[in-house]
């Protein structure tokens, strides 16, 4: 695992970096921080440790974009069962990445990113109105481990939302919900583990500082360009993340 607290110089720089674009993405698309920075870090060193790099930086994003549509929060309440789902499996799915090796993760979080990117997949409409409950928890504890495992749940709740027709205005509050109970479980258990110690928290805790002023940079630039622009620029990055990852992951372990 990276020791964060011993990175270099120009280390230091491109984690900030990489934290100012995600949280900047995040503005102005209303989610994608730990999409993009997870795997963006996870380039440069293990997915465990891209993970520990952004739990603080990542919880002050989700705070933060909650607290700017917290108007429609009452909507977003009737998908507290699924939350609840969430917050099991990210508890299960922190557990493996505390105990496991985190190089195949490499390979789970590129396929997570593709699953994105593809888009395609849509859960059928009488499953919801049959049962509401059941899909609500299978969404939720995958995701949850998704979340737990890599950092990145935003692939399965797109299904479920898109699936669903959620308005985005009511979407994004909802699912940034579900990202910072995902990510108050995975503190608690790396903490438990011996992960998380007081010193990364305070050598993060300027990245936190630097996403949150990014997104809000991002929610004022994403009034005045069109939405397009923001989402091909993400996928095509996103696409040439995966991309590395997967060499990564297949070089490592056949080279």
């Amino acid at each position: 695992m990276t020791d964060f607290l011993t990175l270099h110089g120009g280390a230091w720089l491109v984690v900030l970096a990489v934290i100012l674009v995600s949280g900047w993405v995040h503005g102005a698309l209303g989610l994608g921080f730990p999409l993009l920075a997870t795997p963006a870090l996870a380039t440069i060193m293990d997915v465990r440790s891209a993970i520990l790099v952004t739990l603080l930086p990542t919880m002050a994003v989700n705070i933060a974009s909650i607290a700017n549509h917290r108007g429609r929060l009452e909507e977003a309440r009737q998908y507290a069962p699924l939350i609840l789902f969430i917050l099991l499996g990210s508890l299960l799915g922190t557990r493996i990445l505390a105990i496991a090796d985190p190089e195949p993760f490499r390979l789970l979080l590129a396929a997570l990113i593709l699953l994105f990117l593809w888009g395609k997949v849509r859960i059928p409409t009488t499953t919801f109105s049959n049962r509401p409950l059941t899909v609500m928890a299978i969404t939720g504890l995958a995701a949850g481990m998704a979340a737990g495992i890599t950092n990145v749940m935003v692939a399965i709740l797109i299904i479920y939302f898109l699936s669903l027709g959620t308005a985005r205005d009511v979407m994004v509050p909802a699912m940034n919900a579900c990202f910072l109970v995902g990510k108050a479980a995975q503190i608690l258990v790396l903490a438990l583990a011996g992960l998380v110690s007081l010193g990364l928290l305070l050598e993060t805790a300027p990245l936190a500082l630097a996403a949150v002023l990014a997104l809000q940079l991002g929610q004022r630039a994403q009034a005045g360009l069109p939405a397009e622009n923001y989402q091909r620029l993400l996928k095509g990055l996103l696409l040439l993340l995966a991309l590395v990852l997967l060499w990564q992951f297949f070089t490592g372990y056949f080279a």
